[in-house]
Formats: structure tokens, sequence, C-alpha cells
């Protein structure tokens, strides 16, 4: 968004600095010159950066979609201009693990306080997130810190650019795994970050609610869809006492069922099964 040109950079020298590793870094600008007039200074000098500045700001899954498009890497990560790698050897230790195994579609990185907190229970995509020093298979991953099998992506279709914000990593995962790839929380894989909330963004209850029917209604047979969809009703209202977050949810919740939610593909119920050994089934 060209708001944070110092963690920009810190960002882009996290990537650049991998060992070992055949890096390209491809800068997407939502509606902005996403370096500026400093296309000519480190870290942004280096020939392995690429920018691509979009005329409008076109939500997170469109911005992705983008960069995913200009790049030409086996393996795709993404990285918010607030976060960073620490570690010099991240970028070896997951191209070994994809090489190792062709079926891993996704590895969902550890997301890590700066300041040393343990870190929100929401970035650690399972249910039990107790404890994020410990992976696991999972059925969905962090749409910031991760990184993605170019084939799985091109399988799975694809970020789903209608959603904007919220949820879209999810779409994407199921398709992946009805594809047959597996999706794994890695927590020897870790990306830095501040601590922030979601509810920082204004439209966050309204998309949340919004783009989980439409989450439903592209991916789910029907059965599913209904009861996954009734789930997350009865925990709303549980977990949201408030009208001014229960009023823009529920405004969300009918936008979903009256407007397009893109194309259908439900995932089979076989994909659902796996899923529910996993640990999550497609309900909550």
């Amino acid at each position: 968004m060209g708001n944070r040109p110092d963690e920009l950079a810190r960002a882009v020298r996290s990537a650049l600095e991998q060992e070992h590793a055949d890096v390209e870094v491809v800068l997407v600008g939502n509606g902005v010159d996403p370096v500026g007039d400093r296309a000519g200074v480190p870290p942004f000098d280096d020939e392995r950066v690429k920018t691509i500045s979009l005329p409008k700001n076109v939500g997170i899954p469109a911005g992705r979609n983008r960069g995913v498009e200009a790049s030409s890497g086996d393996v795709v990560l993404f990285l918010d201009d607030d976060g960073w790698y620490r570690s010099t050897r991240l970028g070896t230790y997951l191209r070994d693990r994809f090489a190792a195994d062709p079926a891993l579609g996704v590895v969902s990185f550890r997301v890590r306080d700066p300041e040393g907190g343990r870190g929100e229970r929401r970035h650690v995509p399972r249910l039990r997130a107790g404890d994020p020093e410990r992976s696991s298979e999972a059925t969905t991953f962090l749409g910031g810190a991760c990184a993605i099998r170019r084939a799985a992506f091109d399988a799975g279709g694809g970020l789903p650019e209608d959603f904007f914000y919220a949820h879209e990593e999810t779409d994407l995962a199921w398709q992946i795994l009805n594809a047959g790839y597996h999706i794994v929380y890695d927590a020897s894989a870790v990306m830095f970050h501040p601590a922030v909330l979601p509810t920082r963004h204004d439209m966050f209850y309204r998309y949340n609610a919004r783009n989980r029917v439409w989450l439903a209604r592209r991916n789910l047979p029907w059965p599913l869809a209904f009861t996954y969809l009734a789930v997350w009703v009865g925990m709303t209202l549980l977990r949201e006492r408030k009208p001014s977050a229960l009023r823009p949810w529920f405004k969300g919740f009918v936008e979903g069922w009256r407007k397009p939610a893109g194309p259908r593909r439900p995932i089979s119920y076989r994909t659902a099964w796996r899923m529910t050994r996993t640990g999550r089934p497609p309900i909550i």
C-alpha cells in the first residue's frame, strides 16, 4: 500500500538474504507504486526485484494473484510488507521440504511476535492451537505466512479475487486438498510479524461473514454448506455480544447470499473425510 517504506525494505532484504536458494521478489503495489522514488537504492535496486503497480487497490487475493502471474518459481511465498524472515536458511529448508514430498501443496509458517509474546491463536491454522511450537497437518494456511507449490496453486485455481479480504486462503486450501495435495503447519518455518488484531479493519465483520457464505457456496456439498454456516452463526452469536459487531456481521451474511459467489466447485466427500481425519471437518 506504500505506507510502510522502512518495513517494506526490511521484508525485501529478508527475502534477498536467503542463502543457497534462487530467489526472485515481486513487489505488488495495490493502487500505488510500491517503492516510489527509492527504486534506485538498496534493496530495491537488486536485479532480482520486480515491481508491479496496480492502478487501484484490487484487494489481497487479486494482488497476490498478480504477483504469482509475474513470478517464475516452483514455490511461491507470500510476505506482507510488515513481516520478515529472520533465518537466512528458510529458503533452502522449504526447497528441500517440497522436493522430498511431491504431494506437499502448502507449508503454513509459524508467526512469531518480535516483541517476544506468545503470538495469536488465529495464527495456528488448526482447532487445537494452544501450542504454536507443534507442527501438524492442517486444512488451511496463513495467507501472508506460507509457501505454496506453484503446481498446487494452479490446480486450486488461485485465490478468489472477489473476496477482497478474508477467507481467500481457505477457499484455495480446500481446492488444493481436493486436487490431492496436503497442507502442513510447520513450526520450524518462521515469519516475524507484529501482533495486530484483524478487527482493526473497518470492513472486518462484514467481509468475514460475506466470505464465509461465499466459501460454503463455492466449495462445499450443500448438506455440509448449510451445516457449516449454521455452526458459524451460532459461534458468532456466542462470541460477539456487541451490536457494533453483530450488525455488520449479519449484513455481510445476507450479502453473501444475495450476491454471486463465483463458480461452484464442491469438494468431494472423500476430501471432506480427509479433512475430518486431519482434525478439522469442513463444518467449523
